[in-house]
């Protein structure tokens, strides 16, 4: 009487558990986002709009954040500043990890040549200064908001590069991606049904991570004049604007630069806030 064939099943259980801390960045950081994309709704003045006669005005009722350089509003320029800001962020975040991450696990499940050529590429990359990279870019191509977001996307791609390959690698050794193999699956087939499944929370980590970097990357070319330019702003740039206004202890210099901190801290905190997850990947042979 023939046996059937023992099969293996694979089951991932993903446990999260978020701390105090981890909550209230969560909350940080989920406020600035409805600000950016409610910015329009919530401003009372337009990024343009002159509405006071006085210079780095102090904090008022009509005016809560005072009056920039030019006698703007500056709660509205921070409101608007945040759909630059978090949105070029984001984006070049998310194109960095989309390419990171399907190179690093192409490396991985293919191996051999192919993945030794690809990790050497990644580290000449990586060797790159970022910001010297970056201001040679802008200043070659412009500071428009492709070039921007592209150039920090391909300063960030090495590193999510590194990290998604390294996970890919572990899971690449475990049994049911052996089984998978023994099976004559194509190597597409387990990049996306084996691997990627699995690098759910160790990707989303370095996502977060990925995001404050560029971020702050932004923020310093528009600090350098480099970044979003006039009429739009973006936070940085509504720091280098005001600047003159620091020895008068001006809101319109300190509040982007809390802006910036509130975001960053944010992150920061919502990301080891997932320190008491918990990730068990388990397979049950029968």
């Amino acid at each position: 009487m023939n046996e059937a064939a023992p099969a293996t099943h694979r089951r991932v259980r993903l446990g999260v558990h978020l701390s105090l801390a981890g909550l209230f960045g969560t909350i940080v950081v989920g406020g600035w986002i409805l600000v950016a994309l409610a910015a329009p709704a919530l401003a009372q003045h337009g990024e343009a709009q002159i509405v006071s006669g006085t210079v780095f005005g102090p904090m008022s009722r009509r005016f809560p954040l005072g009056t920039d350089y030019l006698g703007r509003d500056v709660l509205s320029l921070i409101l608007y500043g945040a759909r630059y800001t978090i949105g070029l962020a984001l984006a070049a975040t998310a194109l960095a990890a989309l390419c990171g991450i399907t190179l690093g696990t192409l490396a991985a499940a293919s191996g051999g040549a192919f993945d030794g050529v690809l990790s050497r590429s990644m580290d000449t990359l990586i060797s790159l200064p970022g910001l010297m990279f970056a201001l040679v870019m802008v200043a070659a191509l412009g500071a428009s908001v492709p070039v921007l977001v592209g150039t920090a996307a391909v300063i960030y791609t090495p590193g999510a590069f590194r990290i998604a390959r390294s996970v890919a690698v572990d899971i690449n050794a475990m049994e049911f991606v052996l089984v998978a193999r023994a099976r004559g699956e194509k190597t597409h087939t387990i990049m996306i049904e084996e691997i990627l499944p699995n690098m759910v929370l160790p990707v989303l980590t370095d996502f977060g991570l990925r995001f404050v970097f560029i971020v702050l990357l932004l923020s310093s070319l528009s600090f350098l004049g480099l970044g979003i330019q006039p009429p739009a702003a973006d936070w940085g740039s509504l720091v280098r604007e005001n600047i003159q206004g620091l020895g008068y202890g001006a809101p319109a210099v300190i509040m982007p630069a809390v802006a910036i901190a509130t975001l960053t801290i944010g992150v920061n905190l919502m990301i080891d806030g997932f320190g008491g997850r918990r990730r068990r990947l388990f397979a049950d042979e029968r």
